[in-house]
Parts: structure tokens; sequence; C-alpha cells
């Protein structure tokens, strides 16, 4: 683990950026504590976490761990991508980290987290993964997923094509592993085995058995728990998504259209998957299915999940369906729906038994389908950091004193991020420029 210290030091610049969104925020929710907290969650992302590096790329730490995960990095930026059009200096950052992202899934398309260097750092040493650059090596369908959708939004929000070539030349890695993973148990060569842990995937690293439904197969969830069924819901429709996103780049910029084509066919093979399996008999989205009738009914905090589906996928906040999903993952019903007299909202098995993440609060506040319960989300995440003024990974409903991972920085980003959406900056507003 690590302790922060700034390498990557904010211009003046940039310093009086936030503080003027920091003071607008504040003003807003009438909370000077709310200024504070955005002015050193902002900073602390930037300070702490980004590491310019000499080929211009950007290498992003996820916090306490040294290394740089595809999904927390991409979700580290997205406060920033809303502030792009007023500074060179966040531009060219996002550029710096998207260049990133596409070097390492070149390196290794199943990896979630790498090194900054190829030192052979990683989270266990027995691994089966030797790859030097390599931390870890979970696949998760959203490692994928998450740098096409900051790509996306980089290019809605600048216009800038040419930063996106490393997108192009990787696409069709992408592409190809998502349709090899649908058919994981006949042509996958993947396995994941962690002696004496949970982790190992089934009884020989392959995972528990699955049919072929036109889903794409995922050995762990977002929270680096591996799946019990292994078509993660939220990631399907986050795949099916960004497959999207992929054909309009294709089609807009890159004048590719076999490329658009074959993204198109694989969104529709993978949203007719998620029709035929995953819609349980109240209507409702299960979280993970396996084809073979198994259903796992509940909501981890971390995204991609059901709860975030209007944020990485089509379905928008009023659909019935998410609305219907929503209501039951927001109640006892699903079992990491924890209620305290401090905070109430999604936990996840990976933290202890009762914890609720700030993840899952900005989540929710994001989705809010009133200002008054974005409101709401806003102040409860402000008065439960623990007396530290900053996110953390899950804490304690009932003592916010008690928490686990002092220093999170996509915690930080997503509370960020729901602060500037209640001063009208919003990542759908950001991204309608073209």
């Amino acid at each position: 683990m690590t302790e922060p210290t700034i390498v990557n030091p904010a211009s003046d610049a940039l310093v009086h950026l936030i503080d003027a969104h920091a003071a607008a925020i504040g003003s807003e929710l009438k909370r000077d504590d709310a200024r504070a907290f955005f002015r050193e969650a902002m900073l602390n992302t930037w300070q702490t976490t980004l590491n310019p590096q000499p080929d211009g790329s950007v290498f992003v730490i996820t916090g306490d761990i040294p290394a740089m995960w595809l999904r927390d990095s991409s979700a580290q930026l997205r406060p920033y991508l809303l502030l792009v059009s007023e500074s060179e200096e966040v531009r060219a950052s996002i550029a710096g980290l998207i260049r990133r992202q596409w070097q390492q899934i070149a390196i290794d398309p199943y990896a979630n987290a790498f090194n900054v260097e190829p030192n052979s750092a990683s989270w266990h040493a027995a691994d089966l993964c030797d790859n030097p650059w390599v931390w870890e090596e979970k696949y998760e369908i959203d490692s994928l997923a998450f740098p096409i959708q900051l790509a996306w939004q980089y290019w809605k929000v600048t216009g800038d094509a040419p930063t996106l070539a490393p997108v192009h030349e990787g696409a069709r890695t992408v592409i190809d592993l998502w349709r090899l993973e649908q058919h994981h148990e006949q042509r996958s060569s993947y396995r994941f085995v962690r002696e004496g842990t949970d982790d190992t995937l089934g009884p020989d690293g392959r995972g528990n058995p699955v049919a072929v439904t036109g889903m794409t197969w995922s050995g762990f969830r977002p929270s680096d728990d591996a799946c019990s069924y292994h078509y993660n819901v939220p990631a399907q429709y986050f795949a099916a998504h960004t497959l999207g996103l992929l054909a309009d780049l294709a089609r807009s910029i890159w004048d590719d259209r076999a490329l658009a084509d074959d993204a198109t066919a694989l969104a529709d093979e993978i949203r007719a998957g998620i029709e035929a399996h995953a819609i349980t008999g109240e209507g409702t989205l299960a979280y993970e299915v396996n084809g073979l009738g198994d259903e796992l009914l509940m909501d981890d905090a971390n995204m991609p999940s059901l709860l975030s589906l209007p944020l990485c996928s089509d379905l928008t906040i009023t659909d019935e369906r998410y609305q219907v999903t929503r209501a039951w993952i927001l109640s006892d019903a699903n079992p990491f729906y924890q209620q305290g007299s401090h905070a109430r909202g999604i936990g996840s098995p990976h933290t202890p038994e009762g914890y609720v993440w700030p993840i899952a609060l900005a989540v929710q506040g994001l989705t809010a389908s009133s200002r008054d319960e974005a409101l709401g989300l806003a102040a409860c995440l402000l008065d439960t950091t623990g007396g530290t003024g900053l996110m953390h990974e899950g804490s304690n409903p009932d003592n916010p004193d008690e928490f686990t991972r002092p220093w999170f920085s996509w915690a930080n980003s997503m509370a960020c991020e729901l602060l500037l959406s209640l001063t009208g900056h919003t990542m759908e507003q950001a991204t309608s420029v073209r």
C-alpha cells in the first residue's frame, strides 16, 4: 500500500478553475464542507494519482494501491471530463490516459490492472499470469468497456479525433475477445487460479458452467470478486452500449464500415441474450445468470451495476425495466442493500458485511429521478467521511468512522461528479456537443 504524495502538481490555473467550481457547489448546497470536499478530492486525484510519463501517456494509480486499473482510471477522470472545455491542461491529461489505457490493452486484454513499468509487481505473486507489466489478470468485461466509453466521451467533448487512433487500432482486439468469450468453455484458454482464496474460478480456473447465449463471459465482477454465474448482467449491458459507441466512432471519424457493422452485430447478439436469460419473472433484471436457468438476484456497489445502468448502458432513468429493477435493489429484498443511522445504500460482498459504498450513493444520486433525492445523497456523502473529508471504499452506516480504504480515488471522483451535476454540469450535457 502507498501513502499519498504529490507527483503531478496542479498549475495555478487549474487550482483556480477547481476553486471556482468548488465555490459554486458550496453556494448551491449552502455547505462550506461541500466546497472544501470538492476542492480536496479533485486535487487529490490530480496530484496524487496521475503520473505523466515520458512518452506523453498518463499512468493513474487507484489510490492506496500502486497499480492502474483500466476501470478505475476511467472513472477517476470522469469529473475532469466536465472541465475539459475550460482547461487545456485537463484535456491533455485525459488524452494521455487514453493513450496509456490502449497501450495496456495491447499488452494483455484480459488484465484488469497494470504496473507503471515491467517490474513484475503483482497483487499475488503465484498467479498464473507472469507478464511483468501486469499487476493482476482478473478478466472483467468492464475493463475493456470503460476505456471505450472514456474515449467516446473525450471525443464528444473535444472533437479531437487523432487522439483516438490507438482506440481504432485496439478495437478489433476487444471485439474479437468478446466474440471468443461468447463460447468460453469451447474456445477460451483463459484461466484464473489463486491458491487458497475464493478467487480461483471453478475447480480448475475455467469458471462455473455456462450455456452459449449470445452474451459474453466474464470471470470477475467490477468489484474484482469472482462471478457466481459468468454472465454478469450489468457488464453485458455495458458491453453492448460501448459496442454502439465503437460503431459511432467507426462511422463518424474512422470511415471503417466493417468495424461498425461487426460492433453492431455483436451488440445485438448480447442484447438478445439479455432478453432471453436475464429478465426475472417479476420483470426485474438479475445481477448474474449462466444461461442454464440459474440467476443471482442482488446488486453490487461497483460500476457497472444494475443501479448504474443509465450511466453505462442505453437504458434511461425513466425506462420502466430500470425503474422496476431500481426499486427492487434499493430495498431490503437486495441482500446488499444496507440501512443504518447515518446512511442507507448498496454495499458489496467485497467489504465487511453491512457496509455501504460511497460509489453506490453517488451513482444513486446521479440516476435519481428528483433533485431532492440527489441533494439528499450528496449530503449523506458529505456527512459520512469518517472525519477525513474524503470518500472511502465502504463504511459502516451506523458508524462512519469505521471504513475500508482511506484513500480511494474512484469514490472521490464519483462524489465530485454528483456535486458538479447539482450545478448543471452533467455528462449528458457535455457529450451532446456533437
